[in-house]
């Protein structure tokens, strides 16, 4: 079998196993979302915080709920860091440096999972379990009630409450995340993945000589990593060491997991507001952009020039043998079109033209299908923004869902697409004009930019995946990429929820002859036009400074 047919096998198997989890799963969240009943573990969490789960909350209240939590979780893993070398279990680690402390601390907690450390060589299992796994699943969570409030504010009408975090919180570990973990944990364990507490033992290498490696509860945190589109890695190596990602089959197994939640949030979108159809056509254009992505990073790694590439089969720097340029484009696509930023391979070694694509998945907004919840309130923001400009094409008051897309929800919508692409451009620039972050580039020239934008993009957009080549662990960057992940997950949650609440305060317009059918395929096509455009006007000057000087140089 040819690299190449194996490669779009996998996609159609993999396509096979999401439409197979798209219903079920669906449906299983939107009833865990519209329940009243809480379970007895939920009533004692419940009571232990504090917190009453059958208060309504506006969406100041609601956002308040979001960043305290949010506050509380930095500073505890921030302090589980600095505390480490006193804490049991560190397997010798000494505590961490304060500025990377920070960066990791803010990392996990915006569902980043950037990693300027060596995993294997940093962290203790108290830290790894305590500290980063606990925020995989809460800051999973956090992003998904984000989304379902928003969705509350188009399915609600005439009044301002969107809902209870804290209710919206515990069940989005307790009844989505947590079983879906144990069961993914439990299959990579049994396909090779490690999963104890031992400690540091050396490991006989091929080639002769010792390794010292230690264990871990990798499988768990694996799970979790790829269900919550959180990425990192329990090793440095992430999901193309053996240890995490033991085979062909698990690795495409990790990809399914990155990918099911996000995908089946459209059928919970859809049951939610009434129709699965509106479900169906944010689906449809979320799976466009991730296949078309796909035939794009096949099609440039698979490109044969010169006999070096003829003879391996495609651009094979950079990746495992055991899985493959197909897969590995697949998982790279996958990874950086949802915030999950976990890799099977490093990025830095694609084809020019091939990093330029991850990047631009990230760039997209990841909402294709995005990340746990944020894939799906970036899609809706997108589809806002998508009403409107057809509105303006027939001079009609734009509406979606039975909802007017004023001057207020348009304004709201704006500053959700324009914060992270600031953030990325201006950190570039100025990291760029400084002498001393370029002192961590590896290479120089268009590549040496690519690293650079690379990383703020990674973090600006929550990604976590890294270009590779660039050296991140100094004050300057561990500093600016923290600030710019903490900025980039939370002030778009601002706006997201203020325009929620304005939606649910308004009364239903009913459709008429002149209203856009926002379920149909011509919406779709608009949908998809409107984000490829708005990102390519941002980024493109940007792009055309790195990977794509790079690729067409090559």
């Amino acid at each position: 079998m040819g690299p190449v047919l194996a490669g779009v096998l996998q996609l159609l198997a993999l396509i096979a196993a999401l439409a197979l989890a798209y219903v079920p799963l669906g449906n299983h969240m939107a009833k865990v979302y519209s329940s009243d009943k809480h379970w007895r573990v939920e009533k004692w969490i419940y009571k232990g915080i504090g917190a009453d789960p059958n208060t309504e909350m506006r969406w100041p209240a609601y956002l308040r709920g979001v960043l305290a939590f949010s506050a509380v979780g930095v500073l505890f893993l921030y302090l589980l860091q600095r505390l480490q070398g006193v804490l049991p279990g560190s397997l010798g680690f000494k505590a961490i440096d304060p500025d990377q402390a920070f960066n990791t601390a803010a990392s996990f907690v915006t569902n980043t999972n950037w990693q300027s450390y060596y995993g294997e060589q940093a962290m203790g299992h108290v830290v790894q379990t305590a500290g980063l796994a606990v925020q995989n699943f809460v800051s999973a969570a956090v992003g998904i009630a984000v989304a379902v409030a928003l969705v509350r504010g188009f399915a609600r009408s005439r009044t301002g409450e969107l809902g209870n975090f804290w209710s919206d919180l515990v069940r989005g570990v307790t009844r989505i995340l947590l079983p879906l973990s144990v069961v993914a944990a439990i299959v990579l364990v049994a396909c090779g993945a490690i999963q104890n507490f031992s400690g540091i033992h050396e490991v006989g290498q091929f080639m002769g000589g010792d390794q010292q490696w230690n264990g871990g509860a990798v499988a768990s945190q694996e799970a979790i990593k790829e269900i919550g589109t959180n990425g990192g890695g329990y090793f440095n190596a992430n999901s193309a060491h053996p240890f995490e990602n033991p085979t062909p089959f698990t690795n495409l197994f990790e990809i399914f997991l990155l990918l099911v939640i996000p995908f089946a949030l459209t059928r919970t979108f859809g049951i939610m507001v009434g129709s699965v159809k509106q479900g169906y056509a944010i689906l449809a254009t979320m799976g466009t952009i991730w296949v078309g992505f796909i035939a794009l990073m096949m099609w440039t790694e698979f490109a044969h020039h010169g006999p070096a590439f003829q003879m391996a089969g495609g651009a094979m720097e950079g990746k495992e043998t055991r899985i493959g340029v197909g897969a590995s484009s697949i998982f790279a696509v996958s990874t950086t079109l949802t915030s999950t930023g976990a890799v099977d391979s490093f990025h830095s070694s694609f084809t020019g033209l091939g990093g330029g694509i991850t990047m631009l998945g990230m760039q997209l907004g990841e909402i294709a299908p995005g990340g746990t919840g944020s894939g799906l309130y970036g899609m809706l923001i997108m589809a806002v923004i998508a009403v409107f400009i057809a509105g303006l094409m027939v001079g009609r008051t734009p509406e979606y869902l039975g909802k007017k897309i004023g001057t207020r929800e348009i304004k709201f919508a704006a500053c959700y697409i324009l914060i992270t692409p600031a953030l990325v451009l201006i950190f570039t620039a100025v990291a760029m004009a400084l002498p001393t972050p370029g002192h961590s580039m590896t290479n120089s020239g268009a590549h040496g930019f690519s690293e650079i934008l690379y990383a703020y993009t990674s973090a600006s957009n929550n990604n976590g995946s890294a270009f590779a080549g660039l050296n991140a662990d100094t004050q300057w960057f561990n500093s600016t990429l923290g600030l710019a992940m903490i900025l980039g997950r939370f002030l778009p949650m601002v706006f997201v929820l203020a325009l929620a609440g304005s939606l649910a305060e308004q009364k239903p317009v009913p459709a008429t002859a002149g209203t856009l059918r926002t379920e149909k395929p011509l919406f779709t096509g608009l949908l998809v036009g409107a984000i490829l455009i708005i990102t390519g006007l941002t980024y493109f000057p940007a792009l055309a400074l790195g990977p794509l000087a790079e690729g067409l140089a090559s």
